[in-house]
This record gives structure tokens, sequence and C-alpha cells, in this order.
């Protein structure tokens, strides 16, 4: 059994049907908190691990702190350099098709970024706000730091590289600040995007859309970092976070990409469940609070 903080801060130890029993991974790192709630537990250890594109989520926080987009604008057009386009080319990594001399919107980099997880499309945004992506990963690992993520360290913005480290903790503190972003919402919501002029669609690696009440955010795979997705979901009116990283290490990201999306998935419809019985409770475990805060 899983004891949880209520809002006032008293332990709940009413009975195992009006607390969740989340079916945690047997393997690498996981935990799940809700808005007005907290803590729901967690598994696996809080050691820092590779999180491949999970990264991602952090260089779009970055951006967006600095570029603000409210909803319905498109933002300034960005240039796709001649790196980016080599980079499309790619067969070792997750990239999408630009072209030199194409002209995007920073909406439309956003979705390339973070919808079929493009790595160059990442490291574009770095050069562009920064004019180089080490000077980018420097503004990455500050964010960190204001937001108290202390056991998170990054390397790059794409999350290719295995020296980007974090926990599950810390990314449940991410999600929660790049969440808040109404844009961010918006983007890592979509079920696929386009790089402008090319008819090709390029589906969202996060396969939990739409079920179980997810609404986002972001998957991340690699052979050393294993799988790795966090993801929220708007359960009765109110956000529910979720993390879980490094499942099937050390095989291939195809597979680990799948055994992170399987955890999540069975963590998801726990937590949905769990809500559902909720709805018999005349004094609710967890309190209402408003949408998208």
């Amino acid at each position: 059994m899983v004891f949880i903080l209520l809002a006032t801060g008293c332990a709940a130890t009413s009975s195992a049907a009006s607390l969740p029993s989340l079916p945690w991974p047997d393997q690498g790192q996981a935990a799940m908190e809700a808005e007005g709630l907290g803590s729901l537990g967690s598994s696996g250890g809080s050691t820092p691990v590779p999180i491949a594109s999970v990264t991602k989520v952090m260089t779009a926080y970055v951006i967006l702190q600095e570029h603000p987009l409210r909803p319905g604008e498109d933002g300034p057009l960005i240039q796709v350099d001649q790196t980016a386009q080599d980079e499309a080319h790619s067969l070792q990594e997750s990239t999408v098709p630009v072209r030199a001399g194409q002209r995007i919107r920073l909406r439309r980099m956003l979705e390339l970024m973070l919808v079929p997880s493009g790595n160059n499309a990442a490291r574009l945004l770095a050069r562009w706000d920064a004019g180089s992506e080490q000077r980018f990963t420097a503004k990455m690992n500050a964010a960190a730091r204001r937001l108290g993520m202390a056991a998170t360290r990054y390397t790059g913005a794409s999350g290719n590289e295995d020296s980007t480290v974090s926990t599950a903790a810390d990314q449940l503190v991410l999600a929660k600040a790049a969440m808040r972003q109404a844009v961010f919402r918006e983007v890592v919501a979509e079920r696929e995007t386009a790089v402008p002029g090319d008819t090709r669609r390029l589906p969202n690696t996060n396969t939990l859309l739409g079920r179980y009440g997810v609404i986002g955010i972001k998957t991340g795979s690699g052979t050393a970092a294993g799988g790795n997705l966090v993801w929220a979901a708007r359960l009765r009116g109110r956000l529910v976070y979720g993390v879980v990283l490094g499942q099937a290490a050390g095989t291939n990201p195809v597979a680990a990409k799948h055994a992170a999306l399987e955890a999540g998935e069975r963590l998801s419809a726990a937590a949905e469940r769990w809500t559902r019985l909720q709805e018999g409770h005349t004094r609710p475990l967890m309190p209402k609070v408003a949408p998208g805060r």
C-alpha cells in the first residue's frame, strides 16, 4: 500500500479501497504526483540516470522562457542552417527532414522537436537562441538550478548524450513547470506535425495520448538510457503527472521506448481507475484544483 499525504498534511490510512495501488515497474525509476494532493509514491531510488529525449522538455521550457508565445501565435522565423540539414540524414538518431535555407516559425520548430522528437530541431533551436549549443546548455542547467532540480545535469539540447542525467523526482518538477506554459501544453498534445512544404506526417512518439486522460508530455529512449516517459493526465479536472526512467536499459531504443510506454500505461490506467472510484466518495480525497494550474 502507498501512504499518501493529503493537502492538509494528514496521512491517508482509511482503507485500501480509498488509496491508489500503483503497479510500479520492477526496473529503473518511477514517480507520480497529483495536483492538490502531492506525491502518489515512487520507486527505484534517486540515482541520476541518462534521460535521452526527455531532455527536450527543458529545451522547450528555456526557449519559451526566453521567447514567450501566446496561444495562436507562431512566433519569429528561424532559418534552418546547413548543420540541421546534414543532421537530418543521420541514421543513428531521431531527426526531422529540414533543408538549409528554410525559414520555419518558432511554434512549428517546437512541434518538430517535441512531437516526432527531432534532435536536429532541438540543436537548431539552441544555436538560434544562444549562438551555440554549449551556451544554451548553460541556460538549461541554470534553469534546472532555479527549479531546484539538484540531481540534474544537462550536456546538450537534444538528449542524444548519455551524459545528460536526471531523476524521476526532478523530472516531475520540470513537468509541472513546463505544463504551466499554454503553448507547451498545446504542442505536446498534438498527435502529429509536418515540416512546412513537406507532405509527410510526423506522428507523436507518445502513443499514450488520449488514453487514460493523457494529454502529453515526452518520450525518450536510448541503449544506455533505456526507455523514458514523462506524462501528464487530466483526471476529474486535475492534472496527474508521472515519470518512468530506465526501462529495458541496455537493449535497444525501440524496445526500450515500448517498455517505457507500457509502464506508463499501467500506471496511468491505475490512476484513472482510482480517480473513478473516488466519484462515489462524499468527501473526495483529492480536492478540486483549477484546470491548467
